[in-house]
């Protein structure tokens, strides 16, 4: 697990990054009654997994933003974006 303070490598951001963008962009209100099974949880599950390392309370900060940068399309993603470029040490 690394550390509150510790940075990790800008690849694993990008990664991170790239997952959001896939969510986001393929997500639609109605897409749980069109694809039976289907939870927004389970995209953001999918975003984290390169994160898997990150301390737990960094984790569960990104895990709040995430879901709403992949529902709500007014939301705050370049708060997003320079979170996970902090994360990197940039």
């Amino acid at each position: 697990m690394l550390s509150d303070d510790a940075t990790i490598d800008r690849a694993i951001t990008e990664a991170v990054l790239f997952r959001v963008a896939v969510s986001a962009f393929t997500y639609y209100p109605d897409k749980h009654t069109e694809q039976p099974g289907y939870t927004v949880d389970e995209d953001v599950a999918w975003c984290l997994e390169p994160l898997a390392g990150l301390d737990a309370r960094r984790f569960e900060r990104l895990r709040e933003q995430l879901r709403e940068v992949i529902v709500d399309t007014t939301a705050d993603r370049q708060a997003f974006i320079a979170q996970l470029a902090a994360l990197a040490g940039e």
